[in-house]
């Protein structure tokens, strides 16, 4: 699949917003107690990516209702959803001056019926001419999703014998359709219904 980035400068996918607000305090402490246990941009870009899969719980595993949508308050929350742990690593990968984008999939479930979207990211590290896509969703039995620049190692594949889709657009900030749902849900129970299932 060829990503596309949804705006052709690369300066767009380090800004700062509402959302990946990378300029907050706390998102620039965590970044800056990563940056000095990293040398390069990779060791950091691999860093911040197990920090927030291995340290920030995704809520379904823990059981957290709280919906966290702002990267600084995933971080203080250390729990959220894959679109909340996706914004808060962006977050970070920009507050070091790595370009990070946001991306989705959709899947069905075992009966045909559409799914809530999935979020992860993407990042271009310096001196490649491509984005890679990663996801911090979170491991647990049955998902191994890691770091890699070689081959995609998600949480889900999306084959031929997948009821999914990848969707190719690299977005600068969040899609409008799961920002509103994340922003307007009282608990991650109605979040569940009012986040799209396919963009």
């Amino acid at each position: 699949m060829e990503l596309t980035q949804q705006v052709p400068e690369l300066s767009a996918y380090l800004a700062a917003d509402e959302t990946i607000d990378h300029r907050h305090p706390l998102v620039r402490e965590t970044a800056n107690r990563l940056r000095a246990e990293t040398i390069d941009a990779y060791s950091y870009a691999v860093a911040a990516y197990e920090y927030v899969r291995d340290t920030i719980e995704h809520s379904v595993d823990s059981g957290d209702l709280r919906v966290t949508w702002r990267a600084s308050d995933v971080l203080a929350a250390r729990n959220g959803i894959c679109h909340s742990k996706s914004h808060a690593l962006a977050a970070l990968l920009r507050a070091a001056g790595i370009p990070a984008a946001l991306c989705y999939q959709g899947f069905a479930d075992d009966d045909g019926n559409p799914g809530v979207l999935h979020g992860l990211i993407a990042v271009r590290l310096p001196g490649r001419d491509r984005w890679d896509r990663q996801d911090p969703r979170g491991n647990k039995p049955g998902i191994d999703a890691q770091f890699s620049l070689d081959e995609e190692r998600l949480a889900w594949a999306i084959g031929p014998q997948s009821n999914g889709m990848d969707y190719p657009v690299l977005y600068v900030a969040p899609h409008p359709a799961v920002l509103r749902a994340m922003q307007s849900a009282e608990d991650r129970t109605q979040l569940w219904r009012t986040l799209p299932t396919a963009l």
